[in-house]
């Protein structure tokens, strides 16, 4: 099926961007690396009235880190630039382990992270990492820039809180207050399918302690779900069978996923709990922290 008829603009400033945005009034849609949206027009999902196609813009193909360790990643940042980032393997493990597991080799070429972010895939793999990261994304339009904490970024299935006259310019995850340790894992039938079920899990460490901790869900609900109880549970506490196991019920508790042709609602919540053991038992272990 070819998409229906679309205006095409590819500007060059953002002050430029912001007014097409603006002008569209709800109808345009940002293209940066369009594996996502393009699909979705082609099936005619998505049907806007102007494509609006930023890979011209200058300055926002990079991902960095602040003297503090802030990690700041651009809107035109490639997932492969993410999972190839020796800053990101040497700093942020829940990251390293999601990276290569996002679609496939090409969507990874052209597709961005804060695209990932934007699309809101109730299946994507961005959101629950950054989530268990609490990070935020930093949108901005021709009166200026908000922040948008991810928790409150993703308001339900492929939907956000930017305005239509904002473009999301880039994702933060804060500056850690411990040692980062976590992982990522995910259920898939195939090589580059979307999630059955999957997990992030992002923990700040003093010693053996637990000094802070996120947890987040993907695959199992309407949208990304922020086991907040589960890794609350944590804080405070060393990782033992103990603490790992109650972890692993909260979040399996708050999994809302429906029986289909990938398995049951019992099955996915199964799987959440086993990822989430998983992850924390290669943490106690010492298998998944960074420098």
């Amino acid at each position: 099926m070819y998409p229906s008829r679309f205006a095409y603009e590819a500007p060059t400033s953002l002050d430029e961007a912001f007014r097409l945005l603006a002008a569209g009034a709800g109808e345009a849609k940002v293209l940066a690396g369009g594996q996502s949206l393009v699909p979705m027009m082609k099936l005619r999902f998505a049907n806007p009235e102007i494509l609006v196609d930023i890979n011209n813009l200058p300055g926002l193909d990079y991902h960095r880190e602040d003297a503090d360790g802030t990690l700041r990643i651009g809107a035109l940042c490639r997932h492969a630039t993410i999972e190839h980032s020796d800053l990101v393997a040497r700093t942020q493990p829940t990251m390293t382990a999601a990276a290569h597991l996002v679609a496939d080799p090409i969507v990874r070429n052209r597709g961005t992270f804060v695209g990932s972010l934007c699309h809101a895939d109730p299946q994507g793999d961005w959101a629950a990492v950054l989530t268990a990261l609490d990070g935020h994304v930093v949108a901005q339009s021709a009166t200026g820039k908000r922040t948008i904490a991810i928790r409150d970024f993703v308001t339900g299935p492929f939907q956000t809180a930017l305005a239509y006259d904002e473009l999301a310019v880039e994702a933060v995850v804060p500056a850690p207050t411990g040692t980062r340790a976590g992982g990522y894992l995910k259920l898939e039938r195939r090589v580059g399918d979307f999630a059955t079920a999957g997990c992030a899990v992002a923990l700040e460490m003093s010693g053996n302690s637990v000094r802070k901790a996120g947890i987040a869900l993907t695959g199992v609900g309407g949208s990304t779900i922020d086991a907040a109880d589960a890794a609350g549970s944590l804080v405070g506490q060393t990782l033992t069978v103990e603490s790992i196991a109650r972890a692993a019920d909260l979040a399996a508790g708050v999994a809302t996923p429906q029986s289909d042709h990938r398995g049951s609602a019992a099955y996915k919540k199964h799987i959440v709990h086993t990822f989430v053991t998983r992850i924390l038992t290669r943490v106690a272990d010492g298998t998944e922290r960074a420098a």
